[in-house]
């Protein structure tokens, strides 16, 4: 976890933390390429093997990243890794931090500043999930068309800073969350999965603090709300990437069923498993989409 002072007013601002991160950042891929990443990726648990399709990869291990928190879970490699997919710059986080891990909403949204800083203009985000709907499998492939955040926190608390947009109009104190995640980026990502006959259906995606699994009546109560999937990851990612005016794309897979829907625990394990089983479907859907969506956007 990154040091922090005892006394807090000694802190730097957040911005001028990711000011420090983006400065190593630079120095780092400068002197092997002059490419700025315009799209921005988050590889949930046991999805990191994309960072592999990476071409003329600079990885950045974020131990050596200042300010940057360290992830300490299985499946969560903790690089950064800056290159070209399909001609593409990208900047693909290869695992992320949560909150269970005992970081602030600060730390567990630092990565998102930075991309946002680096020049990311959107971002797709992945995560494994539990599948509430019972008409998901296991191993599946789902569009995140919107989600509830039922973590208790919201990470755009504090104090404003307008020196994140990225675009006019972004960086409000109150910001819009209608299309939290991009509706033209949703069609895309629908377009291509017929495409390559892989089922994509779109669900609401709920979060919670973890790190405990979802009792049964919990999970009863979430389908109730309206939810398909349930993690402990993303919906804060996508709050700031907003709050920056970066558009989104989020993809979940079901790597296990909720809580009750079937007459088994859950283990983690079963997590790291089911993302290998799909790695290829996943990467050849996520590969494609990277053109596509940098397009939209440029």
């Amino acid at each position: 976890m990154t040091d922090t002072p005892k006394n807090s007013d000694l802190m730097p601002d957040i911005h001028t933390r990711v000011t420090q991160a983006l400065t190593h950042i630079f120095l780092q891929i400068s002197s092997r390429t002059d490419l700025k990443p315009t799209l921005g990726i988050i590889l949930g648990s046991g999805l990191g093997g994309f960072a592999s399709q990476v071409e003329n990869a600079v990885v950045i291990p974020y131990s050596e990243i200042p300010n940057f928190p360290r992830s300490t879970v299985e499946g969560h490699e903790g690089k950064l890794v800056i290159g070209t997919i399909s001609g593409v710059p990208v900047a693909v986080m290869q695992g992320r931090v949560h909150a269970y891990e005992g970081y602030s909403m600060s730390e567990v949204t630092f990565p998102m500043r930075v991309l946002g800083m680096l020049g990311c203009k959107a971002l797709i985000v992945t995560n494994a999930a539990g599948g509430i709907n019972k008409s998901y499998a296991q191993g599946g492939l789902v569009c995140i068309s919107d989600h509830i955040n039922l973590t208790g926190q919201n990470a755009a608390i504090g104090s404003n800073d307008a020196r994140f947009a990225i675009r006019p109009g972004a960086g409000l104190r109150f910001f819009d969350m209608t299309t939290a995640y991009s509706p033209r980026l949703r069609k895309l990502a629908a377009e291509e999965a017929a495409k390559q006959n892989i089922p994509l259906p779109e669900g609401v995606y709920l979060a919670v603090l973890g790190p405990s699994y979802e009792t049964a009546a919990e999970i009863r109560a979430f389908r109730t709300l309206g939810a398909d999937l349930v993690g402990m990851s993303t919906v804060h990612e996508v709050i700031i990437a907003r709050h920056m005016g970066v558009e989104v794309l989020g993809l979940s897979l079901v790597t296990n069923m909720a809580a009750g829907v079937l007459d088994q625990p859950i283990h983690h394990a079963e997590v790291m498993e089911t993302g290998l089983r799909v790695e290829a479907q996943f990467t050849s859907l996520v590969k494609a989409l990277v053109p596509q969506v940098s397009a939209a956007v440029a």
